[in-house]
């Protein structure tokens, strides 16, 4: 399970910095796509795939009851996890 805060992948522009580690840099862009989608849509499954290497599922999200947190996972290979800290970022849609 990953446990991610936003806050810790961008910069203080708001901005997924190209210096950080590929890895970093895929994980935060990953999770930027969720929230991007969830606060579009409200919950669902979305268009968005999962990012673990060989696995092509779709990711299935929602928000925790407090609305504090998005719960997310990969409905093909269970690979989930928690987004706190989206609220306010370039991708919340719910501003």
């Amino acid at each position: 399970m990953y446990i991610s805060n936003i806050s810790h992948f961008v910069d203080a522009t708001g901005n997924i910095p190209k210096h950080i580690p590929k890895e970093a840099r895929e994980l935060a862009s990953f999770i930027a796509l969720v929230i991007d989608a969830i606060t579009k849509e409200d919950s669902g499954t979305y268009e968005v795939r999962c990012f673990i290497d060989g696995c092509d599922g779709k990711i299935e999200s929602k928000f925790s009851e407090d609305k504090e947190r998005i719960l997310w996972k990969c409905l093909k290979c269970n690979n989930g996890g928690e987004i706190s800290g989206w609220k306010g970022t370039k991708w919340d849609n719910s501003k």
